[in-house]
């Protein structure tokens, strides 16, 4: 059977249908409400050689970097059979040490032997894998005091898990229930990864199956191709200052030039601030992520489905020791979540020249990080609640921007009320959209979101939040968005403000206000 259009589009579903049900595994099956509830996870397929083929839609920031993690495996092991190799280093294919990387090939069976269809992976973000504060995101100043290292390592040998890997992951984290139970949801999808692609095989032959997953990178490649020709050629440059890294006050530039020639285009990052000696360095993956997420987002008639034939037409340059090319081992544990989005606020900013009518105004700009430990009061155990929480999309070219959204590298959801409340020493007292936050323009920047939770019992709290001292820019005349505000209540009488990135102990009846950037506005007012 030849690869047509109505094949490619039968295997493109097919591939994709692989991650989406490794995803439903892992939802299903998770302990902790961090990947059960917020869904913050990731799964894709790669073909024999690892290269992506298909992703679920998961998290941008994840997807777009973890072939890096399956080159750094690969880079390590021969793979047997029944092998699932585990890794969170940054420096060797990871992000942040929270997320915990899993990739295992699938064999078949060809001819009486063994041979290789592919890999599927999958990565989680784990609560707290230890380190100097509760939830393994510090205001750290090296990689060693933000938690456990994990170099790529055989988690599982020809079928048999290596029990002290788990134990020793477990042992490095100040909730090991949560983690065994994770970890244990990671495996149970990469195993229905591996059923998935082995029905596939099964079904079609290994040949055929091979022949879709090279032509399903090759048509993304052309349909990218075709969104980079679809821009003006020209170089175009854009800045943008994050508010600090933590330990310091001073700004942080953040610089692109994109040049665009024909089908091609070339991101530098050249002009970027050297790498900083605070938490928000994030590794080369990353930025290539924030790279590859923003040009899908071009994309107009036809969506482009994510694999590495995206990658092709984009090159990325990123001097080394910059804070998008750390050397370790500065810490990186905020740049997977702020520097990510605000990597994307550069990209459009310089895209927006080029493409005036089709570049969205600023969003947030900021994941909002709430990380709160200690010890529960009533259960007895150490406890970690980690959040993440929405703010305003950026005003359209043709409508305005949503109230109340995660946007851009990150896709989670929230943490519900009533499952915070179950399960930790938190209260939470509102939680509201935050009116008035957008930019003013012809097409409004939507609203930000006040969230306010009391503690229970002494607690410590981490924020690492971005655009808490510059405001999501407007485009075209619109109006910036409101900067995002976090405020500590103490017994209900003192105010304290606290920093973009800060980390306090509370007592029983303090009070944390959190509130989110809204996004900036598109076009002049008054022409609406």
């Amino acid at each position: 059977m030849p690869v047509d259009a109505i094949s490619l589009e039968v295997f493109k579903n097919l591939f994709i249908s692989v991650a989406e049900e490794m995803g439903v595994t892992l939802g299903r099956t998770a302990y902790s409400p961090n990947i059960k509830e917020r869904r913050d996870f990731s799964c894709a397929l790669f073909d024999e050689q690892g290269r992506m083929v298909a992703q679920a839609a998961h998290i941008p920031v994840h997807l777009g970097s973890m072939p890096a993690s399956v080159e750094a495996a690969l880079a390590s092991f021969r793979f047997s059979p029944g092998d699932v190799v585990i890794l969170n280093d940054p420096y060797l294919g990871g992000t942040h040490l929270p997320d915990i990387t899993l990739v295992a090939p699938v064999f078949v069976e060809e001819q009486g032997r063994q041979v290789l269809a592919g890999f599927v992976a999958n990565r989680g973000h784990h609560a707290d894998i230890g380190g100097m504060t509760p939830g393994s995101l510090p205001l750290s100043t090296e990689l060693y005091q933000e938690g456990f290292i994990i170099p790529p390592l055989k988690l599982v040998n020809a079928g048999q898990l290596n029990q002290e890997v788990v134990e020793l992951l477990c042992r490095n984290s100040r909730t090991p229930v949560e983690r065994r139970g994770d970890l244990s949801a990671q495996l149970a999808a990469i195993r229905t990864g591996e059923r998935r692609l082995e029905e596939i095989v099964a079904r079609y032959g290994l040949g055929l199956a091979r022949e879709h997953m090279v032509a399903l990178m090759d048509y993304s490649e052309r349909l990218m191709r075709a969104t980079i020709a679809s821009v003006p050629a020209g170089t175009y440059a854009f800045r943008d200052t994050m508010d600090g890294d933590g330990l310091s006050d001073e700004p942080v530039a953040l610089a692109v030039s994109i040049s665009v020639a024909g089908d091609e285009a070339t991101v530098d990052f050249t002009g970027t601030s050297p790498e900083r000696s605070g938490c928000i360095n994030t590794p080369i993956a990353v930025a290539y992520s924030a790279v590859l997420y923003t040009f899908l987002c071009l994309a107009q008639e036809t969506a482009i489905p994510p694999n590495h034939g995206c990658a092709r037409p984009l090159h990325v340059v990123a001097p080394p020791g910059c804070l998008l090319n750390p050397s370790p081992p500065h810490a990186v544990a905020g740049g997977n979540v702020e520097t990510s989005q605000r990597v994307v606020d550069v990209l459009f900013g310089a895209l927006a020249k080029a493409l005036p009518h089709r570049v969205p105004a600023a969003s947030q700009g900021t994941m909002n990080n709430l990380l709160v430990g200690g010890h529960h009061p009533e259960h007895h155990v150490p406890y970690v609640y980690y959040e993440t929480i929405a703010g305003g999309m950026g005003g359209r070219p043709t409508k305005d921007g949503l109230d109340a959204v995660q946007t851009h590298m990150t896709n989670t959801m929230n943490t519900p009320v009533e499952a915070v409340e179950y399960q930790f020493p938190l209260r939470i007292l509102r939680y509201a959209v935050r009116g008035g936050s957008g930019g003013a323009g012809r097409f409004r920047g939507g609203n930000g979101v006040v969230r306010e939770m009391e503690f229970l019992a002494p607690s410590r709290v981490t924020v690492i939040s971005e655009r808490r001292r510059f405001q999501p820019y407007g485009l075209q005349g619109g109006g910036p968005g409101q900067v995002g505000e976090n405020l500590l209540l103490r017994q209900g009488i003192e105010e304290v403000r606290l920093g973009a990135k800060a980390t306090v102990d509370v007592q029983p009846g303090d009070v944390l206000r959190i509130s989110t950037p809204g996004g900036g506005g598109w076009g002049m007012a008054h022409t609406h």
